[in-house]
């Protein structure tokens, strides 16, 4: 099944400006530009913190805005084999747990800032934490993730892969490159891979994070992703 692979850089290669997961997210952007504004307004500079985030995903906000606005945002990510990128005027980086910022102090930051991560980082305790730990450092935050009842998993780019039981799921990555998965070559392997990918209903989203505003993200008639927002002053629904 490569053209599930296929599908997927050309769907949803966030990288590639010319996907149309791309185009979603400067759709998205504008959110997060507003958030921004808000924030520089009250404080004349905005400190982000992006847990789970890449400097490529910021392409979305054009590098004039960021400067003008005197946005500092530092990404945060578990520890992997790549070097950490360079700080600049702009990005920082750290190693560090989502599920435990324990590096950093309560409310040190204006916005926090997450992307498509918290359906990834474990089980329901571990969501919580998460959860937690975004509404523990920063008093405004944004928080997006893709929606379980949209009938194409994201991951593996298969239509209702989430919603087969775990025992088919595991069985169909073992005999075929899914999405961005290449064929499992052990069952405990292909298990894993099924597993690191949790997706939530808006009921799930609104239990962990009760205080904000969600939002539904739409692609033709279904909701792809779920967003929310919280900050305390009224949020734009445009």
């Amino acid at each position: 099944m490569a053209i599930t692979h296929s599908i997927a850089k050309k769907l949803i290669n966030y990288e590639s400006e010319k996907s149309a997961a791309f185009k979603l997210r400067k759709k998205r952007a504008e959110r997060i530009k507003s958030l921004i504004k808000e924030c520089h307004k009250k404080y004349r500079e905005v400190n982000i913190i992006d847990i789970g985030g890449t400097k490529t995903y910021w392409k979305i906000i054009p590098t004039d805005f960021l400067t003008e606005h005197k946005v500092h945002i530092s990404i945060v990510n578990l520890p992997s084999n790549k070097p950490i990128p360079e700080k600049d005027n702009i990005f920082s980086f750290h190693v560090g747990d989502g599920c435990n910022l324990i590096n950093f102090a309560d409310n040190s930051f204006h916005i926090a800032h997450s992307n498509s991560v918290i359906e990834h980082v474990g089980d329901e305790s571990k969501r919580i934490m998460f959860a937690n730990e975004i509404k523990r450092v920063a008093e405004t935050y944004y928080l997006q993730t893709p929606n379980y009842w949209f009938p194409i998993e994201p991951h593996f780019v298969t239509p209702f892969f989430h919603w087969l039981p775990l025992q088919i799921r595991t069985k169909m990555l073992l005999h075929f490159d899914l999405g961005w998965f290449k064929k499992a070559k052990t069952y405990d392997e292909a298990r894993r891979a099924v597993e690191s990918c949790y997706l939530l209903t808006k009921k799930e989203l609104k239990a962990l994070f009760p205080e904000a505003t969600l939002y539904k993200e739409k692609v033709a008639f279904f909701n792809k992703s779920l967003i929310v927002i919280k900050k305390t002053i009224p949020i734009n629904n445009a």
